[in-house]
Formats: C-alpha cells, sequence, structure tokens
C-alpha cells in the first residue's frame, strides 16, 4: 500500500485533534473529488514499518484523540490487508484512541459478504476495531458546507460498534 500524507493534529477529519493517514488507491472516482492524485495505487510513498511506528507513537501525546483513515479509500480490498494491521495495532498500543474511516462504500456494501467490490476476509475485522465510519461516496450535486465531518448529504457518520450490535446502521452522534 501507498499512502499520500499524513496529518498530525488534523482537526477536519473527526473530533479533537487527530493523526490523519491518506492512503493511495480508489476506484470510485467522485466528481470534483477533492484529492483525485490519491486514485492512483501508486502515488504517494510507500507504507513501511517506519511509516506505521511513526504513526503509532503520533497518538501518544494525550491531546490526540485518534487516528482517522481516508484517501483515496482505506477499504480498497488492496488496502485492506494494511488498514488492518494498523487498526489492529492501534488497538493493542494505544487503545485510548478512537478510529474513523471514511469509505466511499456504504455500510450496506462493505458488510455483504458477496460484493467482492469490497468485502474481503480483512473487512469485518476491520470494522469490528472501528468506532466511526463515515460512507458514501461524495456527490457533489448533495455537496454542502455546513455539514460536520462529511461534504454531501448522502454520506453517514455511523457508529459501528452499536451498527455491528443492531446489523443495520445506526448514526453516531457527531452527525
Amino acid at each position: 500500500m501507498n499512502y499520500a500524507k499524513i496529518y498530525e493534529c488534523d482537526i477536519a477529519n473527526g473530533p479533537g485533534c487527530r493523526t490523519s493517514l491518506f492512503v493511495s488507491g480508489c476506484t470510485h472516482h467522485c466528481l470534483n473529488c477533492f484529492n483525485p492524485e490519491t486514485w492512483d495505487f501508486s502515488y504517494g510513498k510507500p507504507y513501511t514499518q517506519e511509516t506505521e511506528d511513526w504513526l503509532i507513537n503520533s497518538l501518544k501525546p494525550n491531546y490526540i484523540r485518534g487516528l482517522t483513515l481516508l484517501g483515496g479509500e482505506p477499504m480498497e480490498p488492496e488496502n485492506q490487508t494494511v488498514v488492518r494491521g494498523l487498526v489492529e495495532r492501534v488497538r493493542r498500543e494505544s487503545p485510548h484512541s478512537d478510529i474513523w474511516i471514511y469509505s466511499g462504500y456504504t455500510w450496506e456494501e462493505l458488510i455483504d459478504k458477496g460484493n467482492n467490490r469490497c468485502h474481503s476476509g480483512d473487512t469485518l475485522p476491520i470494522l469490528s476495531l472501528t468506532d466511526v465510519l463515515v460512507d458514501g461516496e461524495f456527490h457533489i450535486r448533495e455537496k454542502d458546507i455546513t455539514l460536520k465531518f462529511r461534504g454531501s448529504a448522502n454520506q453517514r457518520i455511523l457508529d459501528v460498534q452499536k451498527s455491528l450490535e443492531k446489523g443495520e446502521p445506526v448514526w453516531a452522534p457527531y452527525a
């Protein structure tokens, strides 16, 4: 997996001060995407053990609330093995950190075991370790700059653990 950038102290992609990892690779190609360069899976820098160590260390200060994964598309099957390893490590080594994932895939697409476009053996383990999923492609016709933590009205901010428990999407209190 490659990544486009890492932001320390990001306050735009989830609540509080966060570390955000923008992964490379996306097949959605949303019209007016704010990061079209990240559509290319080879864009940016290789994600290495040093990158992951740096990310884990960036979560240690008590003013960092959590980790946000976005892109690109963290839930592309090509990215999921690395994403799974990272979220597992965050849960082990930084259990106070919450984990947010932005995905163009919807909740329903991700949990559909028959959906080969985005579901892999890593999908449910990733979701089981995720606190919040902002799901759905960006739709320029539904763009709304007044929305908190999302760019278009079709996107949802979901409480992943409650959604898994209920077996249906449950909105998170951030919406």
